[in-house]
């Protein structure tokens, strides 16, 4: 019993910290392109676009995204990894709460769909020109920066607290 207690903690750790890492290095990766801006080099129009996308953006995929759903289920998800070890799950514990597999179906197919968008998304602002690609990666740098400290935050709270109230989104078949 101790061993399972040990596999899912370090499981339920894995997945948000997986999670905190990856977006971290993307972060690393894109505060080249946006600390690379010279003020001088920027027209009002792009200072507009920066400003509006970067308002957009971080409410949308920050406050929306992340806070209201993607850090909760991540978290929620590994909480139920914790209760629930399995060697596999733990292996690919950011795979598993992230929701790639083991999850209901409807929501597994919003997680891969997203994720092709998200990456053809960054196939094409990385061939923007320059200032464009700085301009537009503001806006995704900073939310996810606010992504970053949501599932800090959620992650502290969830794994501490006693009850965690945000679905788990388990295939029904596998729940207890």
């Amino acid at each position: 019993m101790k061993n399972n207690n040990l596999l899912g903690t370090i499981g339920a750790i894995w997945g948000i910290i997986g999670w905190i890492a990856l977006l971290a290095y993307a972060v690393y990766k894109l505060s080249i392109p946006v600390f690379s801006l010279k003020p001088a080099d920027l027209e009002w129009y792009h200072w507009l676009v920066l400003v509006l996308n970067a308002l957009f953006l971080v409410y949308m995929k920050g406050v929306r995204g992340f806070q209201r759903s993607l850090a909760p289920r991540i978290v929620t998800r590994g909480r139920y990894l914790r209760a629930h070890p399995h060697l596999l799950w733990t292996l690919f514990a950011p795979l598993f709460c992230m929701g790639y597999f083991h999850i209901i179906r409807r929501k597994q197919i919003v997680t891969i769909v997203m994720t092709v968008f998200m990456v053809i998304l960054i196939v094409i602002v990385r061939g923007l020109p320059y200032p464009w690609r700085g301009v537009l990666d503001t806006g995704i740098l900073l939310a996810l920066g606010w992504g970053i400290v949501q599932l800090m935050r959620f992650g502290i709270g969830g794994l501490t607290a006693v009850s965690f109230p945000y679905p788990t989104y388990i295939e029904d078949r596998d729940r207890e």
